[in-house]
């Protein structure tokens, strides 16, 4: 006889009336060169991928998943890695097709695929425009030839121009990934990169500051960096000419025009749902019984020996009530616009008395302001957003 687990308690249930939106996260891992810097999940690809096999796993993986999203509509899709953009086009018709094939999708949903310039191809494109996708995310990093050099990249300056040009007659939504306080930046280059991205036509950009992550290159042997002062000074100056040039400063490193904010990023900063695939995916979903992050196997080989077996998740955490007022605000505290007070309710099911006392701290600091019902961090909580966050933390709130 197969065991029936009891009911939820009001001490073990979620206490959502309603689920949040769904998004789906689909994982490339491959990619043509590990970059130094790189902490994601990505492998160099020796040799051709097995594009076929890879596709069926991920098939199976989300036919497996169904159960726990069934009927849920899917509100964006987003295909990173790796270098999505190194798949065919024939690969990722039939990976869009397959997903249509088993969830519904919202009218006008937003499908992204992320892009290098080092693949980027007039064919290539078209195949993934007439594939369904509708956002490209191009990972230029720099337009400086010495620093995408520096930082390992497989195309220089001129590559990452012609991408976008061939991402803007592909698509009306292109986002570009850029970096500052680079090996060896001056103010003067970093103010270069971004003049030249704001002025291609794009209508998103997302901008970070390089950081040297645990087992990376960089990090065993780190390359001379700019210090804290000029980084900062290249943060304002990123922040003033992207505002100049039209882009409002929506999320920590986010920029976008009027109507181009990247939908899927928004719902993981609302603290949405969104079902991960794909090797070393990671997802967060809810149900009225409980609210869980879970991850899938990361390497690939591991990836696809456990899809022989229908095994595809790695882990599995449900995340406590306790801990769920620093989940959401480490989400929702990266839009500078803030969140409305009734959605921290609505994501997480906890009255507004969990994050009260929390939230008083932080605007007696300085850091959080409260207006039209709406909660947001201030120009200083911004600029110190890791103290703003910490007095979410359970620990810190006990």
């Amino acid at each position: 006889m197969v065991a029936v687990p009891p009911a939820p308690t009001i001490a073990d249930s979620s206490g959502l009336v309603a689920p949040p939106p769904l998004s789906l996260y689909v994982h490339w891992p491959w990619c043509v060169r590990k970059c130094p810097y790189c902490d994601f999940n990505s492998h160099e690809a020796r040799g051709e991928v097995d594009e076929a096999a890879y596709l069926a796993a991920l098939v199976a993986d989300l036919e497996a998943a169904l159960p726990q999203v069934w009927n849920r509509p899917v509100s964006s899709i987003f295909i990173g890695g790796g270098t999505p953009s190194l798949m065919r086009g024939e690969t990722a018709e039939a990976l869009l097709a397959a997903i249509r094939m088993r969830l519904p999708l919202h009218p006008g949903a937003e499908i992204t695929l992320e892009a290098n310039p080092g693949t980027a191809e007039a064919a290539k494109f078209a195949a993934f425009r007439a594939a369904g996708v509708t956002r490209l995310s191009i990972g230029v990093q720099s337009f400086d030839d010495a620093k995408l050099a520096a930082l390992g990249r497989i195309h220089n300056g001129a590559e990452a121009r012609r991408a976008i040009e061939l991402a803007l007659a592909n698509f009306e939504r292109v986002n570009l990934d850029l970096m500052y306080a680079l090996p060896g930046q001056t103010l003067a280059q970093a103010e270069a990169d971004i003049a030249t991205a704001s002025g291609s036509g794009v209508g998103h950009i997302s901008a970070y500051h390089l950081t040297l992550e645990p087992n990376t290159a960089f990090h065993r042997a780190p390359p001379a960096l700019p210090d804290d002062d000029l980084a900062a000074d290249m943060q304002e100056m990123v922040e003033a000419r992207l505002g100049a040039a039209g882009f409002a400063h929506y999320e920590t490193s986010a920029f976008a025009r009027p109507g181009a904010p990247c939908a899927h990023n928004l719902n993981y900063w609302r603290f949405g749902d969104y079902l991960g695939i794909g090797a070393g995916a990671h997802g967060k979903l809810s149900t009225h019984a409980s609210i869980w992050r879970e991850t899938r196997h990361r390497s690939p080989r591991a990836y696809l020996e456990g899809a022989a077996r229908g095994d595809f998740v790695a882990t599995r955490q449900d995340i406590e009530r306790a801990d769920l007022p620093g989940e959401f605000m480490m989400n929702a505290l990266r839009l500078n616009g803030g969140f409305p007070l009734a959605l921290f309710t609505e994501r997480t099911g906890l009255p507004l008395a969990a994050i009260e006392k929390s939230a008083l701290a932080a605007r007696r600091e300085g850091l959080l302001e409260a207006a039209d019902g709406w909660l947001r961090p201030t120009m200083q909580g911004r600029r110190f957003l890791n103290r703003l966050l910490a007095g979410f933390l359970a620990e810190d709130r006990a």
